[in-house]
């Protein structure tokens, strides 16, 4: 899967999530960007994306997240693996 590929079902969560089809996202959006991105959405973000992917992350990879484009390269390296 690529990175693009990544990208646009992330995108997706992010819309399905903040109820906003016109929600796009970038490498660099993070929690600061989006008025209701707090620690539960945090949350139900990374609990959807492992869910798509069919990935789990640990506590170590989710505490350096911090933007979306380090989630995408977190996704893309656990789909490597």
């Amino acid at each position: 899967m690529s990175r693009d590929d990544i990208k646009k079902s992330i995108q997706q969560i992010f819309r399905d999530i903040f109820d906003d089809e016109q929600l796009n996202i970038s490498d660099e959006t993070n929690a600061g960007d989006i008025e209701d991105w707090d620690s539960l959405e945090q949350i139900n973000i990374l609990v959807a994306i492992q869910r798509e992917f069919t990935i789990k992350f640990s506590i170590d990879d989710v505490e350096k997240l911090e933007n979306v484009g380090q989630t995408i390269d977190l996704v893309e390296s656990k789909l490597t693996l």
